[in-house]
């Protein structure tokens, strides 16, 4: 396998969590505009790309596999986790 496949199949591995990091904090910024506004949208979505990945990498290790729908429920879960954290939701 060439440095080039090597870089695609890391993009294509990567990008569940890059999608759902991108449209949960641009969703952020449309529903919720006053909160949103506290990180920039690009730390936002570094943040819970982070965040994903993390996620996926743990999902493969555990399962031994790409693709099971127990690591993208918990991708789902924990980029919103993270977008509430990056939100300060808690705060009222």
């Amino acid at each position: 396998m060439g440095p080039l496949d090597i870089v695609l199949h890391l993009l294509s591995f990567l990008a569940p969590a890059l999608a759902v990091a991108g449209l949960v904090a641009l969703a952020a910024r449309a529903f919720m505009p006053s909160r949103a506004g506290l990180l920039a949208w690009w730390v936002q979505f570094a943040l819970n790309s982070i965040a994903g990945a993390a996620v996926l990498g743990v999902g493969i290790w555990h399962y031994g596999v790409d693709g099971k729908m127990a690591t993208y429920a918990a991708l789902v879960v924990a980029v919103a986790a993270c977008q509430w954290l990056c939100s300060r939701s808690w705060q009222g």
